[in-house]
This record gives structure tokens, sequence and C-alpha cells, in this order.
């Protein structure tokens, strides 16, 4: 038997870290290859990681809940097959006395190529950036080499073996080590650093552990929020005036690239007011439709193939900003994003290849899309490689707004609430149905003028959808 360490792989986009949600399997557990172990959530979606071997779990090397980078190795499984992998690591630990148990084959793994099916191969962790967590599991597998190379008297530990020395107080007690997100955290909820028992690697205070003496003092502290989810994973000041959430996950990435967008591509919003009610007879008529039985019918899916008929108009909208290069890249397919509202916060994920499918494929791809977003599944592959996106703000009542870019686009639409208003048609004021569009735009790549004509032809084909089938 063998023991093999899993590495966190990149499961796309180079993301650098990702959450332990929740562990499918537990010590002593039997696996299969391709068996869900472990659910990950990265910046992006929630993510499924299936086994590359089959065995049995010997060690689950990082907690629920714990944030760790790529390339760090959370889980242990023990193979059937010889430990014939470790390259020069093995001599070492072969000529290790029995009495010290099994060996850490943690350099074995970092070098070993193995490969997680579905997204290829995990390599050795960069020693250029400091990792936010190191594993150390208890018990001999983790520190069996170490003891191994240097029986000496055990002195004051050096600093650069702090990864592998269990937490010990007493040697840190001149000076508490946390790093500084976590001593803000215990000033702000009045928490003595010197009394938390520390559980990170090499006597580290961890965010969890002021978190969990907090508690101890003021039990209160680490309230429930039955009805305010949002606030389920923050820690409330004392008197209870404020709640600290950590920023992680979607709406840390989110954040990220909206403030990317926002100082980087130089933004206007051109705004127009349509008379929509054509288009809501023909979404009456398609939901009557037996063709259109199993899909929903929304005034979105007009809008969204109102997009894509003026992107063929007006191509020179669907490009992007490569700076590095200095180049303008224009794309001949359209990845037709949907901003969509989660309980993990807004993801964007994109219809590929939107320009070639007809209005049914559209409402089934919309319908798929955003079913798969509500229900945290939608993968990094799904989130790029996008080219133009409409946010339908108007299911929330919002007449419209100033949307910003998703990075590495030239547009995105805002689709606002559909009102019954008073409206002056065929010189006679009716009811009708209006609604109001913004289109945010990179003036970098696009002007006034073409902005105006891209917008102007998706307000006249929501106001005539039978110009579709002409330009069609």
């Amino acid at each position: 038997m063998s023991n093999q360490r899993f590495l966190l792989p990149d499961v796309g986009e180079g993301l650098t870290e990702a959450e332990i949600v929740e562990w499918r399997v537990g010590v002593g557990d039997p696996v299969a290859v391709n068996q869900t172990i472990v659910e990950i959530e990265t910046a992006k979606s929630l993510v499924e990681l299936p086994s590359p071997w089959a065995g049995i779990v010997s060690a689950v090397l990082v907690g629920q809940g714990a944030t760790v980078d790529v390339g760090t190795p959370i889980i242990e499984i023990a193979t059937g097959a010889p430990a014939s992998d470790g390259g020069p690591a093995a001599a070492p630990v072969a000529a290790a006395p029995v009495e010290t148990g099994p060996a850490a084959p943690a350099p074995a793994a970092e070098t070993s190529g193995s490969v997680l099916v579905g997204y290829g191969t995990a390599e050795a962790g960069s020693t250029g950036r400091r990792r936010r967590f190191t594993a150390a599991p208890a018990g001999p597998t983790a520190t069996a080499a170490p003891v191994a190379a240097a029986p000496a008297p055990v002195a004051a530990p050096p600093a650069t073996a702090l990864a592998s020395v269990p937490a010990a107080p007493a040697s840190t007690a001149h000076r508490v080590l946390a790093k500084p997100p976590v001593r803000k955290l215990a000033k702000d909820l009045g928490v003595d650093l010197a009394g938390v028992p520390a559980s990170g690697p090499g006597g580290i205070v961890t965010r969890e552990d002021v978190l969990a003496a907090s508690a101890a003092t003021e039990p209160q502290q680490l309230a429930t929020y039955p009805d305010e989810p949002w606030l389920a994973s923050g820690a409330v000041s004392q008197g209870g005036r404020q709640t600290r959430v950590p920023v992680k996950s979607v709406r840390k990435r989110t954040a990220e690239a909206m403030v990317a967008s926002a100082f980087t591509a130089p933004h206007v919003t051109e705004f127009v007011t349509v008379d929509v009610t054509r288009t809501m007879k023909l979404v009456e008529n398609l939901k009557a439709d037996r063709d259109f039985a199993d899909v929903r019918v929304t005034p979105l899916l007009v809008a969204a193939k109102a997009v894509l008929l003026a992107v063929r108009r007006h191509p020179q909208i669907n490009a992007s900003w490569d700076d590095a290069a200095q180049e303008i890249v224009y794309k001949h397919y359209v990845n037709l994003g949907i901003a969509a509202a989660t309980p993990r916060g807004l993801v964007v994920p994109n219809i590929k290849d939107a320009n070639t499918l007809d209005m049914l494929g559209l409402a089934r791809a919309i319908a798929d899309l955003t079913a798969t977003a509500r229900a945290g599944r939608t993968t990094p592959g799904d989130m790029s490689d996008g080219t133009f996106t409409i946010t339908n703000v108007g299911v929330f009542g919002i007449d419209t707004g100033t949307p910003i870019l998703n990075p590495g686009e030239a547009g995105i639409l805002a689709f606002g609430a559909i009102r019954r208003q008073p409206w002056v048609h065929k010189d006679k004021i009716k009811p009708r149905w209006v609604t109001q569009l913004a289109l945010s735009f990179d003036h970098r790549l696009v002007d006034g003028e073409l902005g105006a004509r891209f917008l102007s032809d998706v307000a006249r084909v929501l106001e005539d959808p039978a110009r579709g089938l002409v330009w069609g």
C-alpha cells in the first residue's frame, strides 16, 4: 500500500485558491476512480472534485471551511500500488527506521504529475508566494521524514520548520503569531491574542481561533441569522451594532472584476425608451406554441435575440481590448452572457456560440443557464470568454441603470421593467407596454455613433419583432 496525496487543482482560469465546502468521504472510506470526494467553492462557482485513484482514505488534511491555495495537499488516499513514484525522495523514505511510522509522501506527490480526471495535471506548488494554508496533519505521517533527518536534541525550533512543528504556545509567548487581518479582527472583537489557543501551522492564530475565543467570552458573538443568511458567517461586534463578514468566493471575485473594469475601461452609457407591445404579443404567442411548451418564454428571450441581430449588423461592438499587446480583438462568435443573481452573489455565465441558435434553441439555453446558476453549479468554463452581456434588472421592478462592463467585453445591455403606460401611438394616447434600455460600452472600442446605432437596432427589434425576420 502507498499513500497518494491529492493536491488542490486549478479548476480553470488561473484560480489560486478555493474553500473546502464539504467532504464527501472520511478517513477509512473506500473511494473509486472518478468518485466525488470533495466539493470546493472557488471565486466563481461550486466544483465537485473526483478522485484520480482507487483506494482507502487514510487522512483528510484540510477541514471544511478552510481556504487553501492551489497545489496544497488536501487528502491522502492509500492505494494498492507500490510507492514507485517517489523519484529521488524515495530513498530517504525507505531508509527511515520502522519505528517512525509511514513516511510522508509529499515530495513524491508534488513531482508525480498525477492527473485529476477532467482537470489536467497538477504541478508542484510555486515557492514564489507564501501560501495561505499549509497542511500539517497530526501524527507521524507528516513529521517522520524531518525527525529521521534531524535526530539532534530538540532546542528552539528554527523559523523554517514552523510548518512541521505542532503548535506550541509556550515557545511563542513573547510574540503571538497572527496575520494582520486576524490581529485587526481580534482588536475589533475585543479579543486578547495572547490568550487565544493557536490552531494554525507553527502556532499561528487563525481567524477561526479568534472567532472561537470571542464566542467563548460572549456567546451571542456568533449568533445565527435564519432570516438573514448573508450574516451567517460573520462576527458580531460587542453591543451588536456591527457584523463583519469575510469577503471571499464569488463576492470577492465580483468585486475585483468590477473595480478592474470600472477603472480600466472608460464607460459610456446611452438610454432609450421603447414601446414593446408587439414583443409582449409575441411572447404570448410563443407560450401557446407547442414547440415552446417545455421552455419558459419571457421578454428576455426576445431581447437576447434582438441583441444577437444587432451584433450581426454591428460586429465592431463584439470585441475586446488587449492592453498588453495593444491590439483590438474582434470576435467572430457571440458568447452571450446573462447576469444571474444567486445566493452566493452575481455570476455571469454565457451561452456559447449563441449567434448560431434559433429562437427555440436560445430559449432552452437561457433556461439551462439560469437553472444551473441558481443551483450554484456554474463552472468556470461557463463564465469564460464572454463577448457581450445582458443584465435583466427589470425582474426586480427597476426601470434602468448604468451597468458596469464584464471584464474583457465591450458592451452590456440593461433590460428594464416592462410597464403599462400611456403612449402616443398612431397620433392617439393609448396604454402600451413600455420599457427602457441602457447600453454601457467601452469608449476605447465603441464610439458614440456605433453605440447609438447598436442600441437603436435592439430597440427596433423589440418594438417590431418582425424586423428580425428581415435582418435574420
